[in-house]
């Protein structure tokens, strides 16, 4: 039986640019055989069990030859695996995706090529240069920049002046020549060029300067591959439309310290703010009800107010009382709290509505919220962590309630190996709960001197108060307690400069 091959263009760094049709294909792959510059979040959608090969090529390093990759992806397909080839840009855009083809076409191994977006368009894209515009440029020329054969076989005369933009790939080595052979074969020097290293990427940096004297530039600013050279008009327009690089966490490494379940929510929010999201989860959260929640769960009809303060003491609670062969009418008269948007969300899942979502989202504003109700002789029941606080429930007492905590899922602090490699370099810290300071501090092994410099940002008063406890400063507190809301005041932070 023969399998079939996918050329699939990953796109130019950013993975939110890989195609719907790529994408699909990787959920589906067998083997995926990728290249150096692929976006490493990609790596992560193929099935469990699928074979990850690493093709990559950098300049005189090679993990594999031409020739052995292509025997890969026949001898793969001949074993009746659907391979996905994962390029970076687009497989037939100086990728040798041509010659990958023929190799397989020759050997009769099926196959198909799905385009992606390349970073000659993209590149340019993000920092704000269109490779045509009506005022400026009706065409564009792709070439390579690399030394080599194929260097020899440009034709500058017809370069110079044969396309209005000018989008050189791989060409940082060889840029004193490109602008020279350039200008030699009839192009002004004054001519606006930008190098972008990075392109779409959180990393990325872009430079401007004269076609002759981008060269010198380059070298000033230490800019090197991966990059992409424009030369004509359009790199006029970046200062008007420069839009990526305006990112309020452009560049920055934060580490998400959520469970790696819940980590993946913060970790979107804070890319599409430019951020670079380091993924260290310092907990992790299970379902182990307790004895007492079973009780509570048995007289469930009698409660008034059941306060949810988590999305994850509402999973817990229903995966219990599901597993008792009940449902959601087993509350009864019961009125639902919940602490926070996400906590109602969560609700909504199992089709309730919260009766009463606080305006603060936090312990003291539970009780705040409540005051304002008659609660004496109450009955209220409350699902939580191990890990927490007696505030909430003191807080209720006080207000007359009858208050019942029940452990209804456990939190605990992750082991961690190598952790101050891994946050080597870190500009900020998210930390979404007191679990998570704690976790990181007991990781840390009680020195946080592997994050000296770096901004700590704190979803709520209370995480805050653990981190100073623990001895953290704190730069960051977010005023709504949520996820978008802490990412909201980190990026607001560093739009005033403070980051």
């Amino acid at each position: 039986m023969t399998g079939k091959v996918y050329l699939v263009g990953a796109g130019p760094g950013d993975p939110g640019l890989i195609t719907f049709k790529g994408l699909q294909l990787l959920h589906q792959a067998q083997v995926v055989v990728y290249d150096r510059l692929v976006a490493k979040d990609l790596l992560k959608c193929p099935p469990r069990g699928a074979e990850l090969i690493y093709a990559g090529k950098a300049r005189g390093v090679r993990a594999f030859d031409q020739e052995k990759i292509n025997r890969t992806l026949i001898e793969k397909a001949r074993e009746g695996k659907l391979v996905v080839r994962l390029k970076g840009g687009d497989p037939f855009v100086l990728g040798r995706g041509g010659e990958e083809a023929e190799a397989l076409a020759r050997a009769g191994v099926p196959f198909e090529v799905v385009p992606g977006v390349s970073s000659a368009v993209a590149a340019p894209a993000y920092a704000g240069i269109p490779v045509t515009h009506r005022q400026f440029a009706s065409s564009f020329a792709v070439i390579t920049g690399q030394p080599g054969e194929e260097k020899e076989r440009l034709d500058w005369a017809r370069l110079a002046g044969g396309a209005d933009t000018l989008v050189f790939l791989m060409g940082v080595e060889n840029l004193s020549r490109i602008a020279r052979e350039l200008i030699r074969h009839g192009r002004p020097p004054t001519t606006p060029a930008a190098l972008i290293q990075w392109g779409t990427r959180p990393q990325q940096r872009t430079i401007t300067a004269a076609l002759k004297d981008i060269a010198a530039r380059a070298k000033k600013e230490k800019l090197g591959p991966p990059a992409v050279l424009v030369v004509g008009e359009v790199v006029s327009l970046r200062p008007l439309l420069s839009w990526f690089e305006k990112k309020p966490l452009l560049g920055k490494r934060v580490l998400v310290t959520r469970p790696t379940t819940e980590a993946s929510r913060l970790s979107a929010l804070l890319a599409q703010e430019g951020a670079q999201p380091v993924e260290v989860p310092t907990i992790e959260t299970y379902s182990a009800p307790s004895p007492r929640l079973d009780r509570a769960l048995d007289r469930l009809g009698e409660y008034d107010w059941v306060v949810f303060t988590s999305p994850k003491g509402i999973e817990a609670l229903f995966d219990r009382l599901f597993a008792r062969g009940k449902d959601a009418r087993a509350l009864g008269k019961a009125r639902l709290l919940a602490i926070g948007p996400a906590t109602e969300e969560a609700l909504k899942g199992y089709g309730l509505r919260a009766d009463l979502v606080p305006r603060e989202y936090s312990t003291e504003g539970i009780a705040k919220e409540m005051a304002s109700l008659d609660l004496k002789g109450a009955r209220v029941l409350l699902p939580r962590t191990n890990l927490a606080g007696e505030g909430l429930g003191e807080g209720l007492r006080a207000l007359g309630a009858r208050v019942d905590q029940a452990v209804a899922y456990r939190t605990r602090l992750t082991k961690k190996r190598d952790i101050k490699k891994k946050v080597k370099g870190i500009d900020m810290v998210a930390f979404t709960s007191s679990s998570t300071v704690q976790g990181l501090f007991r990781a840390l092994r009680g020195s946080w001197e592997a994050l000296a410099g770096a901004q700590v940002a704190c979803i709520g008063p209370q995480t805050a108060a653990t981190a100073r406890v623990r001895g953290l400063r704190v730069d960051i507190e977010a005023r709504e307690h949520t996820i978008p809301g802490l990412v909201r005041a980190m990026a607001e932070y560093c739009q005033k400069g403070a980051g």
